[in-house]
């Protein structure tokens, strides 16, 4: 698999207002292709909005961002196709029902239903297959994921795999569209501090071979770019009523991509 060309994030003054208030305001950031980028902030603080909203996926209400030049939020179309997804919940997650071929395939299909020039269809079925097969494979390398070593091996049912496993699969379906931006929500969740340690490991590699990384998380390494969510620090009398605000806001803008 080719290593993409990463895309340069640039913000400012990037926020996004929901019916009950601010979800998050005044981000502002300049990185280069292949940076890695950690989204840093409690649950509830819009972290996860955030990342949708710098992925194209939903749309901001003040300010504006660039990524690899597509002005956001004008451009949502096109910065849709440069950045792939991890799983988000109510937007982009995993099957459950599926196993680990079947998803990975699955994910394959999308990607060459909509992204691949028309020439490649009218290849012949097992010269289409072959190619697939490879791209396949050579995700799942980058993503660290030996289907050898599941219980099942590429039969493993989905709902089966540990959480660092679920993450790797995750990275291995986005990077078949080889996107120049890897965006994923939630990194650290439910991972010990050694799992925790590998996911990091994985995105700086990714990173390392160019593709821009967008990260997710309550608790960022030292070496990585952040941005925080919900460092604005209220007045004291005020502070309860605004961070529930805040939570309820974030919470009606994921119902909104989700149903988008």
């Amino acid at each position: 698999m080719d290593s993409p060309h990463g895309a340069a994030v640039k913000a400012e003054n990037f926020g996004l207002k929901g019916p009950r208030g601010w979800v998050f305001r005044g981000v502002g950031l300049d990185a280069e292709p292949g940076a890695l980028i950690a989204v840093e902030g409690p649950s509830g603080s819009g972290r996860t909005c955030l990342l949708l909203a710098l992925t194209g996926r939903m749309k901001a209400t003040e300010g504006h961002a660039e990524i690899a030049g597509h002005r956001l939020p004008k451009h949502l179309t096109a910065v849709r196709r440069i950045a792939a997804l991890g799983p988000v919940t109510g937007v982009n997650e995993l099957d459950q029902s599926l196993t680990v071929a079947e998803q990975l395939r699955e994910g394959a299909l999308l990607q060459r239903r909509y992204e691949a020039p028309v020439r490649a269809l009218l290849r012949p079925r097992g010269e289409r297959r072959a190619g697939t097969q490879a791209r396949i494979d050579a995700a799942l390398t980058a993503a660290g994921l030996d289907l050898a070593q599941l219980p099942k091996g590429p039969r493993t049912s989905v709902r089966d795999l540990e959480r660092l496993e679920a993450v790797r699969l995750s990275v291995a379906i986005a990077l078949l569209g080889s996107p120049r931006l890897l965006a994923l929500d939630d990194l650290d969740l439910k991972l010990s501090d050694a799992e925790r340690a590998e996911a990091w490991t994985l995105l700086r590699s990714i990173a390392a071979r160019g593709t821009t990384v967008l990260a997710v998380c309550s608790d960022a390494p030292d070496d990585v770019t952040v941005l925080k969510t919900g460092a604005a620090e209220p007045a004291a009398h005020t502070e309860d009523t605004e961070d529930t605000e805040n939570t309820k806001g974030a919470d009606d803008a994921l119902a909104e991509a989700g149903r988008a």
